[in-house]
């Protein structure tokens, strides 16, 4: 029987966990820690990516000398939140984007090679239909 999206078991929690910690993990690797065998592991990551559970692959980089920001942005109530995130995600310099609850309507992340890219990115956010104000904080050290 076929997964739902949403659905989980604790080894596909704990197969996800592994990959988090090293993507590039070997299956072979994997299956020795989850006790299973490496087609099966092969399988479950499959499912995982065809379920929407696993959307990508990414790789985390050293970005100490990247400016960054939180900008935290309020939305005109007669436009979809939706849209106006969809239409602020294909800034140039956006990293991600989040619907949230509270104050603001959506909260992005901003990332630039200095803080003159940082600042067209956020003024970039501005000009977006729908948007009717933002709050911006820069991003001083991140602790991993």
């Amino acid at each position: 029987m076929k997964k739902k999206q949403g659905d989980s078991d604790r080894t596909d929690d704990l197969l996800i966990g592994l990959l988090r910690a090293d993507a590039r993990a070997k299956n072979t690797e994997i299956a020795t820690k989850l006790g299973l065998s490496e087609s099966a592991v092969r399988r479950r990551i499959d499912n995982l990516v065809e379920s929407g559970r696993i959307r990508r692959f990414t790789v985390d980089v050293d970005d100490r000398d990247v400016s960054s920001a939180i900008t935290w942005v309020s939305v005109d109530p007669s436009v979809p939140t939706r849209q106006v995130s969809e239409k602020i995600r294909a800034v140039r310099g956006v990293e991600s984007v989040y619907e949230t609850a509270g104050q603001f309507d959506i909260a992005v992340v901003v990332k630039g090679a200095n803080i003159g890219e940082v600042n067209a990115t956020i003024e970039g956010i501005r000009r977006t239909a729908g948007v009717t104000g933002t709050n911006t904080t820069m991003v001083l050290r991140t602790i991993r």
